[in-house]
């Protein structure tokens, strides 16, 4: 299994991208990897090139870029090179840290939506802290500021899917971002999504959940627009990081009782961290392009990244877009809605 990578993209590119790309091919003997980017820079990076084939190119997309016209112009940029392996066949998947905008770019307009998906979205797995299930997805997380209905409703059944064939969640729970738990509430968008939702006969639609239990595992699919879903990651990712400082600052300043307490709830301590470390859990996928899109944070250090290769592996041993493929064309008339010529 080949997969293409940006090695020029994120904050810590080349350096975070190809110290992760080793880790994922050392623990995966069935792993092959294609790096573009400047040759010379991920060549003083390497401890080996052991299943790494390295193509050169001094071209990037920046992550402040009009995305469309970086990908148009910019044939030669090493995330265009990456998509375009994709669709010619010389890799099987596309991984990136840069510009969102582009990623989402490159996926539609290189390597190609698949037919009966409207928008394609990004789709990321968060934490929980009860529930049945450690984990949920949630989707759009950024590709798409605005959605319509219809985009809401087909991002039920890709969230579906993906909860069922990759997380391995029996009928999961889909649950529809919004202000309140009522039918009525929210803007025209939702209250029309709600409504499509609700008269599937596919989808286990609980109905709206409120953003203060989604870490209670309030459902096992939550869909959203991209502009509330990218708000309501950052909000998650920023209250954790700010609970872990607020516990340590709390055990250094209660002295050494504190200190003595916080040795004996060691292991405790560490497994809440472990539990809200979003990071494990690889990186944001976009669903409904042919082939597997995945984005990690801009900001990945080496253990994201390889943990962002073992989620695309296991996506690739799951076939899962072929399957995705034949999920929508089996379900193509669910999934037209009346606002599909608008």
């Amino acid at each position: 299994m080949k997969i293409a990578v940006d090695a020029m993209g994120g904050d810590y590119a080349p350096l975070e991208i190809v110290k992760g790309v080793e880790q994922a091919r050392d623990k995966f003997k069935d792993l092959e990897f294609i790096l573009y980017g400047v040759q010379e820079k991920i060549n003083d990076i390497l401890n080996n090139s052991e299943r790494i084939t390295v193509i050169h190119t001094d071209v990037m997309i920046e992550m402040g870029e009009e995305p469309v016209r970086a990908i148009r112009r910019k044939k030669d940029a090493s995330m265009v090179l990456a998509a375009t392996a994709v669709k010619n066949g010389q890799a099987d998947a596309f991984f990136s840290a840069g510009n969102t905008g582009a990623i989402l770019a490159a996926g539609i307009f290189i390597i190609g939506r698949i037919k009966g998906i409207e928008r394609p979205g990004l789709a990321t797995v968060l934490p929980t802290v009860e529930g049945e299930h450690s984990n949920f997805v949630m989707m759009d997380m950024g590709a798409n500021a605005e959605s319509k209905a219809s985009h809401l409703y087909q991002y039920g059944f890709l969230g579906d899917f993906y909860a069922e064939k990759v997380m391995g969640y029996k009928t999961p729970r889909v649950g529809l971002l919004n202000l309140g738990t009522e039918e009525d509430k929210g803007d025209a968008v939702h209250k029309e999504a709600w409504q499509l939702l609700n008269a599937s006969n596919k989808l286990n639609f609980i109905g709206n959940v409120e953003a203060r239990e989604l870490l209670n595992g309030a459902a096992d699919v939550v869909i959203t627009d991209g502009s509330n879903g990218n708000t309501a990651l950052k909000a998650i990712e920023g209250t954790a990081l700010t609970m872990l400082k607020l516990i340590k600052t709390s055990i250094l300043s209660a002295g050494i009782k504190g200190k003595l307490g916080a040795l004996l709830l060691k292991d405790s301590l560490r497994g809440m961290r472990d539990r809200l470390d979003y990071t494990k859990a690889g990186g944001a996928v976009l669903l409904g392009i042919k082939a597997p899109v995945v984005k990690t944070h801009g900001s990945a250090k080496a253990q994201e990244v390889a943990n962002t290769f073992m989620q695309i592996r296991t996506m690739l041993v799951a076939e899962l877009i072929p399957a995705i493929q034949e999920y929508i064309e089996q379900n193509s008339d669910e999934l037209r809605t009346s606002n599909d010529n608008e």
